[in-house]
């Protein structure tokens, strides 16, 4: 288990679980947790061992975002000290979203600002039926972080995200769903067991075709149609020689469940 100051971070049987653990301060992201949470993503990157990664946290709060107090007791070097923290947390979304192990997040209570940013860099997001998600940066005359301007329109389409923006309303857990922002609400008593079981079961499943396809699905906004096309047929070429590769199609061959091995 490594140790972390605002974290903590478990590896069991090839998943990873990282728990926001700042409760007292709501979990908001400071410098400290900012490149905690970029040093947890670097090792879930890093480690080929690691083949699917569990975000949550401690707490009634998942993250209320930026750490307010902190920037106002930096005063005239706040915007350097968000600076720090947003290259920080830039850089741990990043690798979070391009990691080959899936990333399944399970959000309680609130995901507010950075809080929401975070989320939203999950593969497969759970939440609470209690939580809400709202983007909260004009209430204070700041702007999104943390990926939340290029993901929230490709979630929810421009209208939705601008009202969000602007606005800052507080959407429900249902809301979110109904707009494709997450990928499954659950009762409040069971979002961790729930969220856990499929962290288990894609632990368990072809981490390199996972990891493939997720950049697949990433490019694709930026890649022409045939581009496109040529790394699909790079991608399922390299795939099918690979060690998974082939127990999966030999598997299907003799009508038995594949054993994958992540590799």
């Amino acid at each position: 288990m490594s140790q972390f100051d605002t974290l903590n971070y478990s590896k069991s049987d090839g998943l990873v679980t990282i728990t926001l653990n700042r409760p007292n301060a709501a979990n908001s992201i400071n410098l400290k947790m900012a490149e905690e949470l970029c040093e947890a993503a670097i090792l879930c990157d890093s480690d080929p061992e690691v083949r699917a990664v569990l975000l949550t946290s401690n707490g009634k709060m998942f993250s209320a975002g930026g750490d307010l107090p902190s920037f106002i007791e930096a005063g005239a070097g706040a915007g350097a000290l968000l600076k720090a923290v947003t290259t920080a947390l830039h850089s741990a979304n990043s690798r979070f979203a391009r990691m080959r192990a899936p990333l399944v997040v399970a959000v309680n209570g609130t995901a507010a600002g950075a809080g929401l940013s975070l989320a939203l860099s999950g593969d497969m997001v759970f939440a609470a039926e209690s939580a809400k998600f709202t983007l909260a940066y004009t209430g204070v005359a700041l702007s999104p972080d943390g990926g939340a301007s290029h993901l929230l329109p490709r979630l929810i389409g421009m209208r939705r995200t601008q009202e969000m923006l602007y606005t800052n309303r507080v959407v429900s857990a249902a809301e979110a769903l109904e707009w494709g922002m997450l990928t499954r609400v659950v009762a409040d008593a069971d979002l961790l067991e729930e969220a856990s079981k499929l962290a288990k079961q894609l632990a368990q499943g072809p981490t390199r075709s996972f990891g493939q396809s997720k950049a697949l699905l990433l490019e694709s906004f930026e890649n022409g149609f045939e581009k496109q096309l040529e790394l699909e047929s790079r991608s399922i070429s390299a795939l099918i020689d690979a060690v998974d590769g082939q127990e999966g199609i030999r598997a299907f061959a003799e009508k038995r469940k594949p054993v994958f091995q992540g590799k």
